[in-house]
Formats: C-alpha cells, sequence, structure tokens
C-alpha cells in the first residue's frame, strides 16, 4: 500500500511504517499479529481498535511537529488540532459500535446523560507536552466504566497505546493485565532504597497547596529512593507501574482521563491505587499507586505531604 512520504522519520505504530527508497511502507509489525491472534473480548477489540485508527493519523502528525519548530507561528495549534482529530476518530469508532455508551472526554467533556450503565473515558493524546516538543512519550487512554446495580461504578476494561513504541496496554476487570500478548505483574520490590518511582511536577497554573504538598512528599522520598522520574504521562506512568518498569506512582489533581485505563492496569497487575486517603483516585483525582510490598510506605509519605500543605 503506498502512502505519502513522511517528513524527516518515521516512528513504528500500530500498523508501523518502514521506509523505502522515497517512499513509506504500510506494514503489519509481528507484535500486532500475535495480539490480534488472542481472543479479545467484544469491548476489547472496539477499544484497541479504535485507539489504533487515532494513532495512525497521530504518528503523521508526530513526524511534522518537528518541522514546526522552527515555523513562526509554532507547533502549538497544530498540535491542539491533533488532539481534536485523535478525539473525534475514537468518539466516532466507540459511537459507532456502542451507540447506547456515554462518554467522557478529555476535550469534549461529557456526553449521553447522567443515567448511563456504560460509559467511556478518553484520553485521546496523553502527554501533549511531549508531543509538543517531539519527544516520542505521549499515548491514547481509553477506560470503560460500568455502573453496578448499586449505584456505584467500576472500571471494566482499560487500554493505554504508546503509539511511537508500538506498545499496547490492556486490561479487563477479573481478567488480568497485558503488554501486547504478555501478562503483566508489579515489580517484586521491597525496599525503598532499591525503589524507582515516577510522578509529575506541578506546574505554574496549580495551587499553591498541591505545589507544597508535592515539595514535601519529594523532600521526604527522595533521599529514600533508588530514582524518581517525570516523564509527562500520567497514563503511561501507571502503566510501568503495572509492567514493573516503575515500583510506584503518586500525582495530585489528575483528571479522569488521566488515570481510569491506568488505574485498572495496576490493580490488574496485581497492585494498588488508591487516593491518598484511600478512597477511589477517579473521584478526588489523587493517586498513589505501587506493588504491595511498597504500597504502605508510599502511601504514607504522601499522606504526611497532604497533611503538612494542609497545616502550612
Amino acid at each position: 500500500m503506498m502512502m505519502p512520504v513522511l517528513p524527516r522519520r518515521c516512528f513504528s505504530g500500530t500498523a508501523g511504517w518502514r521506509i523505502e527508497s522515497s517512499r513509506v511502507c504500510f506494514f503489519l509489525r509481528p507484535e500486532r499479529q500475535r495480539i490480534m491472534a488472542l481472543r479479545l473480548s467484544p469491548h476489547m477489540t472496539v477499544m484497541q481498535n479504535a485507539a489504533q485508527r487515532a494513532a495512525k493519523r497521530l504518528l503523521r502528525d508526530f513526524n511534522e511537529v518537528e518541522q514546526l519548530q522552527v515555523s513562526v507561528k509554532g507547533p502549538s495549534d497544530f498540535v491542539s488540532q491533533a488532539d481534536l482529530r485523535s478525539e473525534q476518530s475514537i468518539r466516532d469508532d466507540l459511537t459507532k459500535a456502542r451507540p447506547g455508551y456515554a462518554l467522557l472526554m478529555e476535550e469534549s467533556g461529557a456526553s449521553g446523560g447522567d443515567n448511563w450503565t456504560w460509559r467511556w473515558v478518553v484520553d485521546p493524546l496523553d502527554g501533549t507536552t511531549n508531543f509538543l516538543h517531539g519527544i516520542p512519550h505521549w499515548a491514547i487512554s481509553i477506560g470503560l466504566e460500568r455502573r453496578l446495580p448499586d449505584g456505584n461504578t467500576e472500571l471494566a476494561a482499560a487500554v493505554v497505546y504508546s503509539p511511537a513504541v508500538d506498545e499496547m496496554f490492556w486490561a479487563e476487570k477479573g481478567a488480568g493485565a497485558f503488554l501486547n500478548e504478555r501478562r503483566l505483574r508489579v515489580s517484586a520490590r521491597r525496599e525503598l532504597h532499591d525503589a524507582v518511582f515516577a510522578t509529575g511536577i506541578p506546574f505554574a497554573a496549580v495551587s499553591a497547596p498541591r505545589r507544597l504538598a508535592f515539595a514535601r512528599t519529594l523532600g521526604t522520598l527522595m533521599p529514600q529512593v533508588a530514582g524518581i522520574r517525570r516523564f509527562g504521562s500520567a497514563a503511561l506512568d501507571l502503566a510501568w507501574v503495572a509492567a514493573g518498569r516503575y515500583d510506584g506512582f503518586w500525582e495530585l489533581g489528575l483528571k479522569p482521563w488521566d488515570v481510569a485505563a491506568g488505574l485498572l492496569l495496576v490493580r490488574e497487575a496485581g497492585g494498588y491505587a488508591v487516593d491518598p486517603a484511600g478512597g477511589d483516585p477517579l473521584q478526588t483525582g489523587d493517586v498513589v499507586a505501587s506493588n504491595g510490598h511498597l504500597h504502605s510506605k508510599l502511601l504514607d509519605i504522601v499522606q504526611d505531604g497532604v497533611a503538612a500543605s494542609r497545616t502550612s
């Protein structure tokens, strides 16, 4: 299949790009062939297909954004449009497959009414700043919520797809978490001095109490651990905890679309994901996630940081 030439470089994605002479050819990566061979549920098939289709355009846009770094107008408007196009693509695919489901999306908000039984929770481009700066660490995040007979809700399915490296993290409640075709487990590290944690560093618009809570937590944790990382995508941070790459993650003030899919990934990989008070991060936006051995230690430190910010 003939495709237009992409500028400067090409990243492997859902179906991959390969440069041959002056042409860009479309091909199916072996990893995607194997994951397609797994027996996915109807919901998971819909979610992965939607993520993969949106990823193709995002990869083309990502290659373009580098060219715009040197333009007078700059890349910000271009990236905003890329985000919106991705969301529209995902919305179209999810709505076509499940027309009765509600949606909660980063750009367009909630739709489908309040009395939903099933709801998609979507971040069409998590890690927008990375995307804007040409850093290949960003993702598409799709979570699926189900309302239970008692009125409470639960996360039923999750996809976090990193197109630049073709890593599809996915999970369904009670069925485990996977990276492409490989089953995931959180890390087994027990001691803080061996652990690497991830977080999100507050930026200028973040409230002063939240910045103080972060500073207190970081100041206490940093001398005790092997390292702390800030890569700029909460969805991937949680997916990497599920994969055992990080031993834990904490961040305050996130949105439901940032964390819905990642929370289920961590839990289905055998980890814990709560807010600092032990509640539901999907409701509060505050997340502490880690393996079972380190969870109480990380949670205590984050709780102390939050408490200190409230008394200062």
